[in-house]
């Protein structure tokens, strides 16, 4: 009986010391990160842009130095790249060199404010550059004798999330071809035509 009442007097305190003390914070419980993803708080949608806005692709409405619209380009997230199709009208026949640049602002007259080529691996210009290319550097656009130019072409390794991403960028049509060697820009002349890069539901 003795025996009993000392086995039982033991539980009894084994389980009291289970219990928190007065002044005594319980132990937090485990991180549950399938919990955060579920309400964002540690892990965010990466198709997603600046402003939480989900994107499928974006657009750039082209205007000249007067505000003349010139046309527009469609951009589209596609496998190694973004596809670039652009319809640019009003244009002197012949080659245009055409660029992504750094930032997301046109204004005119010539257009300065959409900042270097988009460059964001620091190469120098130009397709046939050695030191090259920029992302941003695209094939020249050419003019028919209408002044018409249509074109596909894909910006290689990049997304759309990085093109609006930070300042945003641009697109810009200069006045003479690209030769695309040429650091910075190719020796393609003034910047007569500008787009900001936005982004689409």
């Amino acid at each position: 009986m003795r025996y009993a009442t000392a086995v039982a007097l033991c539980l009894g305190a084994m389980a009291a010391c289970g219990k928190d003390e007065p002044g005594e914070t319980a132990a937090a419980p485990a991180f549950d990160s399938a919990a955060a993803a579920l309400t964002g708080d540690t892990v965010r949608d990466t198709t997603r842009v600046p402003g939480d806005t989900v994107v499928a692709s974006a657009t750039a409405a082209i205007a000249d130095s007067s505000g003349q619209a010139l046309g527009s380009v469609q951009l589209r997230d596609s496998v190694g790249g973004v596809v670039v199709h652009a319809r640019i009208t009003g244009l002197k026949p012949g080659n245009h060199g055409f660029h992504v640049h750094a930032v997301g602002r046109c204004d005119p007259p010539t257009f300065e404010s959409a900042g270097a080529h988009w460059n964001p691996t620091n190469k120098q210009h130009g397709r046939q550059n050695p030191a090259g290319w920029h992302a941003g550097d695209l094939a020249n656009l050419g003019a028919s004798a209408d002044g018409i130019a249509e074109v596909d072409q894909t910006l290689d390794g990049t997304t759309l999330r990085a093109l609006l991403a930070g300042d945003g960028s641009a697109l810009v049509v200069h006045a003479d071809p690209d030769d695309n060697r040429t650091d910075p820009s190719g020796n393609s002349g003034a910047r007569i035509a500008c787009g900001v890069i936005q982004g689409a539901p």
